[in-house]
């Protein structure tokens, strides 16, 4: 069968950073599969979609497997491996399935080679593939983390205005009212309180959350979890 499925993604954080576009994607797609004579029948476009999630919970993802599993296709072409997984198990499970379904899989970056994952030789690159595909989307939360962590400690902006602070440019500066409720609720949750009594009681008596918002019980959990507050930095 020479009908192919062409899958793009990005994240939003991709497309902004490095320029990784859905057009761009699709173009080198369509120049390979007119290369190699296969027909297109579908184009699925994934924009926004974390390549951690498992493709089968992707939206883009469920319209490709529903066209697997209806024998549309006897092709999958992408432009990486990474724009289907991130996951060396959801990799391998799935690219086990694929093969068990006479599915050919091709990887434009690779210079236009299609895994023949039946045999051990394809077997084995595919798992070296996925193991990098996996490590890199480790590596790039470890890196978020640590830049995270950087930022908390030199109290520098890095998500929106946490409670019990205030922003000026770049860098945080204590609010001492929202720092006096913050410590009131870890008393609070250390005389055993419920994330529920908590938010009620600041509800009740009129404290208002961030921008005069209500204070639900996981803005309270989130509160308590966030180590901006840990002892030595407030």
């Amino acid at each position: 069968m020479k009908k192919a499925a062409c899958y793009v993604r990005v994240s939003t954080q991709e497309q902004s950073a490095n320029g990784v576009s859905l057009e761009a994607q699709e173009e080198r797609l369509r120049a390979y599969c007119a290369l190699a004579g296969l027909n297109i029948a579908a184009i699925i476009r994934e924009e926004g979609v974390s390549g951690a999630k498992p493709l089968s919970v992707r939206p883009g993802g469920m319209e490709l497997l529903a066209l697997v599993a209806a024998s549309k296709i006897g092709h999958i072409v992408a432009l990486k491996l990474d724009r289907l997984f991130r996951d060396a198990a959801d990799a391998l499970h799935q690219s086990r399935a694929w093969d068990k379904a006479g599915i050919a899989l091709h990887l434009v970056d690779m210079g236009g080679q299609s895994l023949n994952t039946a045999s051990a030789m394809g077997r084995f690159f595919l798992n070296m593939m996925a193991g990098v595909a996996e490590l890199e989307r480790n590596l790039i939360a470890e890196r978020t983390g640590l830049a995270l962590a950087h930022k908390k400690a030199h109290r520098e902006v890095y998500a929106p205005t946490p409670y019990g602070f205030d922003r000026e440019g770049g860098i945080l500066i204590e609010n001492p009212t929202e720092l006096e409720i913050v410590a009131r609720i870890k008393e609070w949750r250390a005389q055993g309180w419920s994330l529920r009594k908590i938010a009620r009681e600041l509800n009740e008596t009129g404290t208002p959350a961030k921008n005069g918002g209500r204070w639900h019980p996981g803005t309270v959990k989130y509160l308590l979890e966030n180590n901006l507050y840990d002892a030595g930095r407030i």
